[in-house]
């Protein structure tokens, strides 16, 4: 609980009989690496805040071909708020690239929170506006930014997370191909070999 109640504390205070009640409504879950968290076509139940590992969330098109919408490390919540809220089945995918635990919190356990501790509507409310903020700039990027200036902006916001997310994953995310990503790698790398990317080891050759 140490790192969900620290992230909590960024935006609300809590007494500890509230953080005890908080912590009594919550789920705990494990999921082994590239075990499903949601499937398409769930009805979502819960939203999920992750205290290990790393998820993608992800479309599927009619070609069968990947589309990368979010990274989810400690220390983020993820999930499908839209079929969460209104029940109905959800289009997205969220698998594990990493063995994960979770605390998850359904939609009812919700609801009670905010009627016994109001101060959480004004945390989510919170999480819901900077997560709109976020998508905002990112569809915007893809709108107006150069591939490569992309992939800069994301090694310097997320750093943790390239290093720990497959090439072809971020190229998706990017809105880029593969190929693309690695002229774009090696580019800045022969610009700036000594401030040069990082590159990373455990990557598995591009399907």
């Amino acid at each position: 609980m140490t790192l969900l109640l620290s992230h909590i504390s960024k935006f609300i205070s809590l007494t500890p009989e509230e953080a005890a009640y908080f912590e009594s409504v919550l789920i705990r879950k494990k999921l082994r690496k590239r075990q499903y968290l949601i499937q398409e076509g769930d009805s979502v139940k819960y939203e999920h805040f992750v205290t290990k590992g790393c998820l993608r969330t992800y479309e599927i098109d009619e070609k069968g071909q990947e589309h990368v919408i979010q990274f989810a490390v400690e220390g983020w919540w993820t999930g499908d708020l839209h079929s969460f809220i209104s029940g109905d089945p959800t289009t997205l995918n969220i698998d594990a690239l990493e063995d994960c635990e979770l605390e998850m919190v359904s939609r009812q356990a919700l609801e009670d929170l905010y009627l016994r501790v109001p101060k959480f509507e004004r945390y989510f409310r919170i999480l819901i506006q900077n997560a709109f903020i976020s998508t905002n700039r990112r569809v915007l990027s893809i709108m107006k930014m150069p591939a490569a200036d992309r992939y800069k902006a994301f090694i310097e916001r997320y750093p943790d997370i390239e290093q720990r997310v497959p090439n072809h994953q971020i190229a998706s995310y990017l809105g880029i191909t593969a190929q693309s990503l690695s002229r774009i790698r090696a580019s800045l790398w022969n610009e700036k070999p000594e401030q040069s990317v990082r590159i990373s080891h455990a990557d598995p050759p591009h399907p």
